[in-house]
């Protein structure tokens, strides 16, 4: 039977009444965990509190871990007490990104860094990364057997150091011109292993087989490549987010793709390479990029990685429906987003 076809709005309603039914639990689960612990500093405690009850809505990764799961004839409530460790540690790593990324703002709300600066948003971040170490430490007395913690543990610092390693390489790609978009996509799928360590141990903790695991973990590998793909269009469109990561961040993929293009790489060029970049210099980059095929090429790619995820599961024959939904999802949001003028 052939699926019907969703308008973009419809998609997303879809997955957010996913999100809420399967990852709010643990959600608010691991804001019990982590501010019920005695924190003297004003400053931290409200630091806590803002990030945990206002900022960090993270039904997604949990979500991500209880559908993936289920896919594979598990019981989705295994993975609560890895999913609540892994919102904590997720959230460390977040705050740690601002700082280094000097995002003061972000999805229009302060992060932590920019609401109460550097000192309290590293504190903050620490205090989330251990509290979640301890609790993913303590989750083997939660029906998990010390083998499959062991595994589980080993992907968790896999992906802590592929996380870092793209950190790392995406340092020297910040006002540069010269990055291309092939170097780009690697560092982006460095950076997607977070999104397929939640697939891969939730794969792990349904007692599938390795060919199952191992196509979870790819069809999560993508899945966090086309999140990440599609937070850098959208940042194109938002003019005043389009500035802050030209002036601050890595240039995003539809600019580096901008610059391989010969009729405008000169325009290009002579707005990126000022010192700072206005809010006028963003408009004319993102209409200039507007007048070419990157916009058509970005959506191919787009288009190619997700049927490349969706094959994923079809091929171990995953009955993910969810899952399917989650990559549509992320493509009617690509395709609803409009430019948003200075």
């Amino acid at each position: 039977m052939k699926e019907k076809d969703v308008s973009p709005e419809e998609a997303m309603k879809q997955v957010q009444k996913i999100f809420k039914k399967r990852g709010r639990k643990a959600l608010e689960m691991a804001r019990r965990k982590i501010l019920q612990e005695k924190v003297e500093s004003w400053e931290v405690r409200e630091a806590l509190s803002y990030f945990m009850n206002e900022y960090w809505r993270d039904l997604a990764r949990p979500s991500l871990l209880s559908l993936s799961c289920e896919a594979v004839g598990g019981d989705p409530e295994v993975t609560i007490p890895v999913a609540i460790p892994m919102i904590l540690i997720s959230g460390a790593i977040d705050i740690h990104d601002d700082i280094l990324d000097q995002s003061k703002t972000k999805y229009g709300r302060p992060t932590v860094y920019g609401k109460y600066g550097k000192d309290v948003a590293l504190l903050v971040g620490d205090a989330l990364l251990f509290k979640g170490l301890i609790l993913l430490n303590q989750a083997t007395r939660k029906n998990i057997s010390a083998e499959t913690m062991r595994i589980i543990i080993g992907v968790i610092n896999n992906t802590f150091f592929e996380l870092g390693d793209a950190e790392a390489l995406e340092l020297r790609f910040r006002r540069n011109l010269d990055v291309s978009p092939e170097e780009y996509l690697r560092v982006v799928r460095k950076k997607a292993a977070d999104v397929e360590a939640h697939t891969r141990i939730s794969a792990i903790l349904g007692g599938a087989s390795p060919k199952k695991v191992e196509a979870l973990g790819e069809y999560g590998r993508i899945l966090g490549m086309l999140i990440i793909l599609r937070d850098d269009w959208i940042d194109v469109l938002d003019v005043e987010e389009s500035r802050s990561r030209i002036n601050k961040e890595p240039l995003p993929l539809p600019l580096l793709l901008g610059l391989q293009r010969s009729a405008i790489k000169d325009k290009l060029k002579t707005v990126l390479l000022k010192k700072t970049v206005t809010r006028k210099d963003a408009q004319f980059i993102l209409e200039t990029i507007q007048e070419t095929d990157v916009p058509k090429k970005y959506a191919k790619l787009m288009s190619e990685l997700a049927e490349d995820a969706i094959s994923k599961l079809r091929t171990q024959k995953v009955k993910g429906i969810q899952l399917k939904q989650l990559v549509d999802a992320t493509l009617s949001s690509l395709i609803e987003t409009k430019p948003k003028r200075g």
